[in-house]
């Protein structure tokens, strides 16, 4: 009898136990969750503290309308308004390329490519967003502003026009990818019903299926907007730099400036503590809002697609008709508002009438033609839209694999630099690069997982959720250079870590912890509620039915977002440019406390200050590339693999 009261007091107390573990795994993922939330907003206050003494010195409307920004002169000035022009004209260059081409794409392979063409189409899009920003300034730098300057016969290349086209590319594979999700989930039965009253597939597309997805496209747009204004290597390199408004303003041969090149340009020569540190603090608090309200902006019409697809049969329809129609007519207009208005800084306004006359004359004529030639002419112009598409990533590639080819050697790769980078080898920047990945999935990897399996099996729906997602969603539209300013000012100086190894670590964990979350929670939302309630049916805890049930399941797509991760770590320059890197060392690290090279900084500044090192960046930029793409390439063909094998 004594015997069995040890037994008695386990089996009273199992519920209690099982019920405190419960609650302690589930506290521990809720701080992973909110640690997304907390960092935002630890961002945000550090930057508006160390940038708020330059708006109450400069004054609010000095430093927002100046036009002269000169911290180093005699006296020093701080308007930042030719950056912010400057920021903006790249921005609506890179549209009026990204955007036509983008929405024209992302129709052709939703609805006019076959399955097999679909299949190229698709990868070779997802390739352009996998090529590192530095690579794609380095082919703009070499070749992009090479051809300028030939064309167009200037002194240099490096001007506004060469980051809007380079602005444009790195914003198509945004654009596309977010525009053909929309045309997706527009439901198969409009077309259908379209078809069958005797609409040709053109009219069925540009009448009934865009409109549908209007509100998607419409996100997809204010994405690639998001992604031109927060790059920061790419206009860095192409754009000259000249802290100027273009006179006369249509001057598209003209250098400019950034707000993003201006952090990344002037963050590590900068006096700490002086108004100058200051004042680029304050720039980078107007950049973040910028870029956070663009964010915030398509997430909430990302928000209302998915319910309305997923809401009951009142709630289906995303806008009423009246707003569809203004949406609609926001995007034709404002695009054209956006083609005029470069037009004019191009060329000046005469011509700017002369292309409006000819627009309204076409669109006059337009209605004229019939259905099938109009047909005819609409699908040709999307197959040349996917036809440029391919042609420029071929371009890109075929340029940096045919000149860096004959570099690649097993000195080069196993080497050590020499001759400031002209000779030798890129081991170091390989290894630290590997480095810098490691550790920053690492941290990343089990802080996003955690918030995951919070947000996806211990929370419903509600305010909680919403706060932790919209952290989640600001934290991945902070421009990359923001989180190298940040990890400059808080972890190099204030905590005293210095420019090493471990900053990079934990720079680049907050950077990619966003997509880990995102990709993760995906995942976990694809295994079925069934698969759930039969474990715990069977008595098993909830946490067990996690571990054993539903991440095992979710496994594919877990891999999948953490290899996305990943290359997006070993392409990063900007995050790392002030945080843990060095040109040129002789030694592998020997603690996280020392610096590291890293393939991104070393071809960056291979490319910008180093003369006569053209082909061994050329070499830098392929292994880069390589390295890279194989990422992403994995994780393109286990995503699809898990989508083919997914039997529920």
């Amino acid at each position: 009898m004594h015997m069995a009261l040890p037994d008695i007091r386990n089996r009273m107390t199992t519920p209690a136990i099982r019920r405190i573990q419960e609650q302690a795994i589930g506290s521990l993922w809720f701080t992973c969750a909110i640690f997304a939330v907390l960092t935002v907003c630890f961002i945000l206050g550090y930057l508006f503290y160390n940038g708020y003494p330059a708006f109450v010195q400069i004054g609010l409307q000095d430093f927002l309308f100046g036009l002269d920004w000169n911290p180093t002169g005699s006296p020093p000035s701080y308007g930042i308004l030719s950056l912010i022009v400057g920021t903006i004209l790249v921005m609506i260059g890179a549209m009026v390329l990204a955007v036509p081409l983008g929405i024209a794409s992302a129709i052709f392979i939703s609805e006019l490519a076959s399955p097999r063409l679909r299949n190229i189409i698709k990868p070779a899009v997802e390739l352009l967003a996998g090529i590192p920003s530095v690579v794609y300034g380095f082919f703009g730098l070499v070749v992009l502003t090479n051809w300028i300057r030939v064309s167009f016969d200037v002194p240099t290349g490096e001007t506004w026009l060469a980051g809007s086209i380079l602005l444009g590319i790195m914003a198509l594979p945004t654009i596309v990818s977010v525009s053909e999700d929309a045309i997706n989930a527009v439901p198969r039965e409009y077309k259908e019903g379209s078809l069958a009253i005797g609409a040709t597939g053109w009219q069925t597309i540009s009448k009934v299926i865009i409109p549908s997805a209007l509100s998607g496209i419409t996100a997809a747009v204010i994405l690639g907007i998001g992604r031109a204004i927060g790059e920061t290597m790419a206009v860095l390199m192409v754009t000259g730099n000249a802290a100027v408004v273009p006179e006369p303003i249509w001057n598209v041969l003209s250098p400019i400036r950034t707000l993003t090149a201006t952090l990344g340009i002037e963050t590590g020569e900068v006096p700490i503590g002086s108004l100058h540190y200051n004042a680029l603090f304050a720039i980078a608090v107007v950049l973040l809002i910028i870029t956070l309200i663009i964010n915030l902006s398509a997430t909430f019409i990302l928000d209302r697609i998915r319910h309305a697809q997923t809401g009951s049969a009142d709630t289906k329809r995303l806008f009423s008709q009246d707003t569809s129609v203004q949406i609609r007519r926001f995007l034709q207009y404002g695009f054209l508002g956006m083609v005029l208005l470069l037009v004019v800084v191009a060329a000046g306004i005469l011509p700017c009438l002369v292309l409006l006359v000819v627009l309204i004359a076409i669109s006059i004529l337009w209605k004229r033609v019939s259905p099938k030639i109009t047909q005819k002419i609409a699908y040709s112009c999307m197959f040349a839209a996917v036809g440029i598409v391919l042609a420029i990533l071929a371009i890109i590639l075929l340029d940096i694999i045919m000149k860096g080819l004959p570099v690649i050697s097993w000195e080069f790769i196993f080497g050590y630099p020499s001759n400031l980078g002209r000779a030798g080898g890129i081991f170091p920047a390989i290894v630290g690069t590997i480095y810098l990945v490691i550790g920053a999935i690492m941290i990343a990897l089990p802080i996003g997982i955690g918030a995951t399996i919070y947000l996806s099996e211990y929370t419903r729906e509600g305010l909680v959720t919403k706060t932790i997602r919209t952290g989640v969603d600001l934290l991945n539209g902070t421009p990359s250079i923001v989180f190298g300013l940040f990890g400059f000012a808080f972890l190099v100086i204030f905590v005293g870590l210095g420019v090493s190894l471990l900053t990079g670590w934990i720079v680049l964990a907050l950077m990619i912890l966003p997509t880990i979350i995102r990709t993760s929670e995906e995942a976990l939302k694809s295994i079925p509620n069934a698969v759930r309630e039969g474990s715990l049916a069977l008595g098993a805890s909830k946490w067990q039915t996690i571990r054993k049930v539903v991440l095992p399941a979710a496994v594919p797509g877990i891999i999948t977002g953490t290899i996305l991760s990943i290359g997006r770590a070993a392409g990063e320059t900007a995050p790392i440019l002030f945080t843990a890197v060095v040109f040129s060392t002789r030694f592998l690290p020997s603690s996280i406390f020392e610096p590291v090279m890293a393939l991104p900084y070393y071809l960056y500044i291979l490319s910008t200050s180093i003369p006569g090192a053209k082909q061994y960046a050329y070499g830098t930029a392929l292994v880069l590339l390589v390295i890279v793409t194989l990422f992403y390439g994995a994780a393109v063909l286990l995503r699809t693999r898990f989508q083919k094998s997914i039997r529920w």
